[in-house]
């Protein structure tokens, strides 16, 4: 288990913008050893000037394609090779489609595949070998509340995220019946303010900025205050953190409600929310109709946004 990031060699995807950027700015903090990841060139020199200010012992960024299979199994290698070995893995990378089944372009749905669970899946067991190595290695794969529940408009997103908690829970009792030490932590953030949904894709005849207005209304979250969340799980050896209060619901009222929370689902995208690509808000100020009181049902069941603690990695 990872109590001190000092000195640690760091990995994060999708760290040119958003909550990668933001992991990246809390771990230079704390003095570790980076190395980033995006395919946007641009974001992730911003990023990379950034964490040097911020105190980063180390860094090196590498513009990689996380849909790309053998580019990210060379850039695992080679990133184990540049500093000795690899001790955090944080998959990140993701992006954001609003379209129904029928509407949606199976180019599109492959893509956003590609990235979200592939990428994860990638990355994953390219890192995989060489946190075994470490003596305090940690997996964390970023999924979604759109992980917990189905969401109208959003089946390819809510399959990857859906795919993502399965595939991150199965390594997880796989490392444990092992005998590794590695960690592994699956993320559900909510309604985080990043660009994912201004850099989405919507199917012919959605009114995109009417989708980034309606997210950026719901996202009660920061960037900075969800990397905070994620390290502070890593830390405690979390096997699940929930990201921002709506997560904390959501998660609460899927478990307890069962199917019924379906008719909330779906009246509330009668009255236009939550239709956007990113984890949405689904409780607290400005929640959604309908959800009222999940919120401190949620702080009641999994306070601080924890749940189901790992010990011994």
């Amino acid at each position: 288990m990872i109590r001190d990031f000092t000195g640690r060699v760091c990995v994060v995807t999708g760290a040119g913008s958003g909550i990668g950027r933001a992991l990246a700015y809390e771990l230079a903090a704390c003095g570790a050893r980076l190395e980033l990841a995006d395919i946007d060139a641009e974001g992730l020199r911003t990023t990379a000037d950034r964490v040097a200010r911020l105190g980063a012992a180390e860094t090196h960024t590498q513009v990689v394609d996380v849909a790309d299979r053998a580019a990210v199994q060379s850039w695992a290698d080679a990133t184990a090779a540049r500093f000795g070995g690899v001790d955090l893995v944080v998959n990140n990378a993701g992006v954001a489609l609003t379209a129904t089944v029928e509407e949606m372009d199976w180019d599109d749905f492959e893509w956003l595949m590609g990235v979200n669970f592939w990428g994860v899946a990638y990355g994953t067991k390219a890192f995989l070998p060489h946190l075994r190595r470490s003596d305090a290695g940690h997996l964390v794969n970023i999924s979604s509340v759109f992980g917990l529940f189905g969401v109208p408009s959003q089946s390819a997103y809510c399959a990857a995220k859906y795919a993502v908690r399965g595939f991150t829970e199965s390594v997880r009792h796989e490392m444990r019946l092992s005998g590794s030490g590695v960690g592994v932590t699956t993320v559900h953030p909510g309604g985080v303010r990043t660009d994912i949904v201004r850099n989405s894709r919507a199917a012919i005849g959605r009114d995109k900025d009417e989708v980034v207005a309606l997210h950026d209304s719901l996202s009660k979250t920061s960037a900075q205050r969800a990397a905070r969340t994620i390290l502070k799980g890593v830390r405690r050896g979390r096997a699940r953190v929930f990201v921002g209060l709506d997560a904390t619901a959501i998660d609460v009222g899927t478990r307890v409600l069962g199917s019924a929370f379906e008719p909330l689902v779906r009246r509330v995208s009668r009255r236009g929310a939550p239709l956007a690509p990113a984890p949405q808000s689904a409780a607290g100020p400005g929640s959604a109709p309908g959800t009222e009181g999940l919120s401190s049902l949620g702080e009641r069941f999994t306070a601080g946004g924890y749940s189901d603690p790992v010990t011994d990695g």
